[in-house]
């Protein structure tokens, strides 16, 4: 598969509608018209998942034990507030309550790529956060990826 069919890649800019749906950008809508896991984010924005990647997650946090605390905490908030939207004919899901809260969505959003999932931020959350890690950005490559530049 190409770089398109494997990665979730760029940033676009939709706005919730009236009913607080999202149009989801249509680079992304083939990989997500069979449906999209929602959950609560780091950072305060929503993951979007498709069902395989968000089973492949779901394997992965089954081998951490239940007896630890941690563990515990992130699965329950991980959880608590998911959500399994199957896109309307013009390519719109429905961001449930808990999760527009939680990202503090209202009307202008951003849909950011980011490789296995989808990210949905406010958009003025979503520029101060990109504003500020751009030295970080400079300077985290030898430390994320060593060897690769």
């Amino acid at each position: 598969m190409g770089i398109d069919a494997d990665n979730f890649f760029g940033t676009y800019t939709p706005r919730l509608d009236d009913k607080s749906r999202l149009f989801l950008p249509a680079k992304f809508r083939p990989r997500l018209e069979g449906g999209i896991v929602l959950n609560r984010g780091q950072e305060n924005c929503i993951y979007g998942w498709t069902t395989e990647a968000f089973g492949a997650f779901t394997d992965r946090i089954r081998e951490t034990p239940f007896t630890n605390r941690e563990a515990r905490n992130f699965v329950r908030m991980l959880y608590s507030g998911a959500s399994s939207e199957v896109p309307d004919k013009q390519g719109r899901i429905s961001i449930p309550p808990v999760l527009r809260t939680w990202a503090g969505l209202e009307r202008d959003v951003a849909v950011v790529g980011a490789m296995d999932r989808i990210e949905i931020w406010d958009a003025r959350r979503w520029d101060e956060y990109s504003a500020g890690q751009e030295e970080q950005f400079s300077d985290m490559s030898d430390e994320v990826m060593p060897g690769i530049f």
